[in-house]
């Protein structure tokens, strides 16, 4: 069953303002490309009317470069997926044609318009970009390639979170590579890689059977993300 309500740019503007006067800390604005120009409305609208808290694009990272160009000045905190590092195995398992040459076009562009993450005394992201990384079994993502990208193109300071919470839903059953979850060793090899290449900034997880890997943060305390 359909549980959203269609809303005006008007109105969206109103629930932003409306949240930003209960307290909330940013406006995040989840998988949101298809509604682009809409919420490009809306946010002239509420901007003017004193919206000042930061807006939070939080997207699968499968974007156009020329779309977030788009909102290059308006975005202040991106929060993408990099989820494979190989188009075939994007192809196979998400139907994401072009995954790798899109997605990494798209975060270099977040990053040239907000820089590395910059966080407030009360802990609280200002403004930059955090680079979400889901381990997978049997490597099928190919995290340890993607870090390298991330430290050679993005920037060595990137702020990373490694998931560990991948379960086989839906159509996973019919590929048995991926028909399990990610092993504490499959996804402590990751967060491994990541400190081995000096990525030191950003959060873990628990990993699956209470795997605990040491956080390797040097500005921010350890803190499961979702």
């Amino acid at each position: 069953m359909d549980k959203g309500k269609e809303v005006t740019p008007e109105a969206l503007a109103d629930i932003m303002l409306s949240l930003q006067a209960k307290g909330c800390h940013n406006i995040n604005l989840v998988t949101p490309t298809h509604y682009i120009l809409q919420i490009l409305m809306a946010l002239e609208i509420a901007l003017e009317k004193g919206l000042n808290i930061p807006i939070v694009y939080n997207s699968s990272g499968y974007e156009l470069a020329e779309t977030i160009k788009l909102i290059d000045g308006i975005i202040d905190i991106y929060l993408p997926d990099m989820r494979y590092s190989d188009d075939k195995m994007a192809k196979k398992y998400s139907d994401a044609k072009n995954y790798v040459e899109c997605n990494r076009a798209a975060v270099i562009e977040m990053q040239r318009q907000v820089g590395d993450l910059s966080v407030g005394e009360d802990g609280l992201a200002i403004k930059g970009i955090i680079i979400r990384l889901l381990a997978m079994p049997n490597k099928i993502s190919g995290t340890e390639n993607t870090l390298k990208f991330i430290k050679d193109n993005i920037s060595p300071n990137a702020y990373l979170s490694i998931m560990s919470q991948y379960y086989p839903t839906f159509k996973a059953c019919e590929f048995n590579e991926i028909s399990r979850g990610t092993t504490p060793q499959e996804y402590k090899n990751v967060v491994d890689e990541a400190r081995l290449l000096g990525l030191n900034n950003g959060w873990i997880q628990e990993a699956p059977e209470k795997i605990d890997p040491a956080f390797y943060g040097t500005n921010i305390k350890p803190k499961e993300t979702t």
